[in-house]
């Protein structure tokens, strides 16, 4: 689903109250289409050029809470600064990106737009931010403890190692230890061993 936005009305729905009047400032001054798509398990947002008139499409989740719709739609505005800065000629997540990203974040976090909490995972994550703020499980973490919690539903990185966990779909685990960044988990159908994000949503069985 895809759903165009371009009322200020309709973004204060999707980001924080205080965040509103420059981040709609910030959407109209750089001709941007917004649309709010459907959830998406490969990322969270992503920007394009529309045409050589300087019109540019944004998409972001309509998924995420309102902090990290905020902070995406602030990733994906540095892209188009980089668009419009230096054309295609550099990297998409280099040096220029993260420039411009701490340019735009900049009034964001000196006005307090988050908590304090997410404030130090941001500002950590800025010295060098990566692709995606879930490549960054510190801030990924945080960030997710203002999602709407499902009943039932439970971070995979929270829950002790060794319990029996199910995802969407019925699939029964075995959680295990971490490897590098990635958690070992045992299917309890087959034995195989997978690896997953320690942000997964999963379910304990009752």
């Amino acid at each position: 689903m895809l759903n165009h936005i371009s009322s200020i009305h309709k973004i204060k729905e999707y980001i924080p109250e205080k965040a509103v009047s420059n981040t709609e400032r910030l959407l109209a001054g750089n001709n941007v289409r917004l649309t709010i798509a459907g959830e998406r398990s490969t990322k969270l947002g992503d920007y394009r050029k529309l045409s050589k008139e300087g019109i540019h499409a944004i998409s972001v989740n309509e998924n995420l809470n309102k902090y990290s719709f905020l902070l995406t739609l602030i990733h994906e505005l540095a892209h188009l600064k980089v668009r419009e800065n230096f054309g295609c000629r550099v990297k998409p997540h280099g040096l220029e990106w993260k420039n411009e990203f701490k340019l735009l974040i900049c009034w964001f976090l000196e006005n307090e737009i988050f908590p304090q909490d997410l404030m130090i995972e941001i500002r950590r994550y800025m010295i060098n931010p990566k692709a995606s703020s879930n490549s960054d499980i510190k801030l990924a973490l945080a960030l997710k403890k203002y999602d709407k919690a499902q009943i039932g539903e439970l971070i995979l990185d929270e829950i002790p190692e060794n319990t029996v966990f199910h995802i969407k779909g019925g699939r029964r685990f075995t959680k295990g230890g971490k490897v590098k960044k990635r958690i070992k988990c045992t299917d309890l159908n087959n034995g195989k061993i997978y690896l997953f994000s320690p942000i997964a949503t999963v379910h304990l069985d009752s």
